[in-house]
């Protein structure tokens, strides 16, 4: 029977898999196993710039967030803020906040835009001109005003600013076990992911590049990834 293998991270230990449970894309192939390491004085330096940071980003960015909530309510009379249940480190639920760039009741046609999944190695979903996005929903998205409100989620301590991107639990729940571990960190509103083409990589990849930021994560790496990512939103590189 074929078998997935994990290799532990520079480590003697090795840990066997039944591939049989597992989606077909993944079978037969090696992968690391990433167990974060402990940095106290970099998680606490990590959670102070967190609260500090976004408290100001709250307070500069008032009139965006005002700006864009008008436009939103004005467009089709709907919320301006959508709330979904997304997931963090170790499996941990919560409610995350963007601005609404779809209609109302979008999540109800996902199903049937299936068949135009770009991602065909994994189970998270995008489509370009996806028909469930509104006009000012194409703009926030491509300027990623919609990811703003998620600045509360990180004053609460539900985000942080770099990290994977919380996936949502149903995307989760089709996770193999090297999937999983992406989760092994607090996630974040930026990573390697968004400064690196975002919707023009496969999810394979993805899941590379945020297993790289777990291994090699510190206040430097978080620097080179905040900067990178301005420069990304400022050339709208493949927003999502």
């Amino acid at each position: 029977m074929a078998r997935e293998v994990y290799l532990a991270d520079a480590a003697v230990e090795r840990t066997y898999g039944e591939a049989a449970d597992q989606p077909k894309f993944f079978v037969n192939r090696i992968y690391e196993v990433v167990r974060p390491q402990k940095k106290p004085v970099y998680e606490f330096v990590k959670r102070a710039a967190d609260i500090i940071f976004s408290m100001i980003f709250l307070v500069l960015l008032s009139p965006v967030f005002a700006a864009a909530a008008i436009a939103i309510k004005r467009e089709d009379g709907g919320p301006a803020i959508y709330k979904q249940k997304r997931m963090t480190k170790d499996g941990r639920i919560f409610t995350m906040y963007k601005f609404r760039s779809m209609y109302l009741h979008a999540e109800e046609y996902l199903e049937e835009l299936q068949k135009f999944n770009q991602i065909k190695d994994g189970p998270a979903f995008k489509m370009d001109n996806d028909p469930r996005i509104t006009k000012v929903g194409s703009f926030i998205r491509r300027t990623s005003i919609d990811e703003l409100p998620q600045l509360f989620n990180i004053l609460k301590g539900e985000m942080t600013f770099v990290g994977p991107r919380p996936p949502l639990v149903s995307e989760v729940e089709k996770y193999n076990s090297y999937q999983r571990q992406r989760l092994g960190v607090k996630q974040g509103l930026t990573c390697f992911w968004q400064c690196s083409g975002r919707n023009n990589i496969g999810f394979e990849e993805w899941v590379a590049l945020d297993l790289k930021y777990i291994k090699t994560r510190g206040i430097w790496t978080d620097i080179k990834i905040l900067l990178k990512t301005v420069s990304a939103v400022l050339r709208m590189d493949g927003a999502c």
